[in-house]
């Protein structure tokens, strides 16, 4: 499980380097704006995906999904071939992981009497 929540905070810091150079290349698209907003709170998801608490998993579940479904309404399926294709399947590799990591979280123990 260590693992995953690794993979899930390396790829969400490496969306932001992705979201921050796209924005550059074609800053004048409408939309960049948000593009790179949803890029820097990647990068801190994948920050705090570095601690040991669960709250950021939940976050890397929620906005990765929020990110997938705004950029195939705004901008379309990208073409397989292409950055936007790259970012598409970290968003959903990061879902998957978080996803785990949710479904098999430790239980608290219950408390006796």
């Amino acid at each position: 499980m260590k693992a995953l929540r690794l993979l899930a905070a390396v790829l969400l810091v490496v969306t932001l380097a992705l979201h921050i150079i796209v924005y550059f290349r074609t800053p004048d698209v409408p939309g960049m704006f948000g593009f790179v907003v949803f890029g820097i709170i990647y990068g801190i998801i994948g920050v705090l995906l570095f601690t040991k608490k669960m709250y950021p998993v939940y976050l890397g579940l929620i906005f990765p999904i929020i990110g997938f479904i705004i950029a195939n309404v705004k901008f379309g399926f990208p073409a397989l071939i292409s950055l936007d294709a790259i970012l598409h399947l970290i968003d959903i590799i990061v879902v998957i992981c978080c996803a785990i990591l949710i479904l098999n979280r430790e239980k608290p123990a219950e408390v006796t009497s």
